[in-house]
């Protein structure tokens, strides 16, 4: 470097990260800036995916969710089974965008969630409950689908 020469530096000192030309961003290949406008759009649509997933999961590590109203315990619990799977139906298609996808996926979780649920005690996983809860994923995936042809 001359003398009365002025070195700038690297990297903006200003704001924490990669400045577009540094030298630590093109050691990396490339800018980075994409993550900053990509990441909030995904955490968008997946946080609410993953929280209504591990909110599932919570429900069924439940030992017994029974409320002593006999046959109508039966059938409230298979309702709120296909209620809270059509929920992540809607969910998944949102952050998905694809259909078939997105009723893969949800089965693919009812069916981990009946595995999950036959180890814990007072427990049972049942073939019925994945298709009251694929029901369920469809009924949300064909919700979402009605609403955006709607608009």
């Amino acid at each position: 470097m001359a003398f009365g020469e002025e070195q700038l530096p690297l990297q903006r000192r200003d704001r924490p990260g990669f400045a577009p030309d540094s030298l630590t961003a093109c050691r990396f290949g490339a800018s980075l800036s994409w993550l900053f406008v990509a990441f909030p759009r995904a955490l968008s649509l997946w946080l609410p995916v993953v929280a209504w997933a591990g909110l599932i999961f919570g429900l069924s590590s439940i030992p017994d969710l029974g409320t002593g109203l006999g046959t109508w315990d039966l059938v409230l619990r298979k309702v709120a089974h296909a209620a809270e799977y059509a929920v992540l139906g809607f969910l998944l298609l949102r952050a998905l965008g694809r259909q078939a996808v997105a009723l893969a996926v949800g089965i693919a979780y009812a069916a981990s969630d009946e595995l999950h649920q036959h180890f814990v005690p007072g427990r049972l996983g049942s073939p019925l409950d994945v298709l009251l809860d694929s029901i369920g994923v469809a009924a949300g995936v064909v919700a979402l689908k009605a609403l955006s042809n709607r608009d």
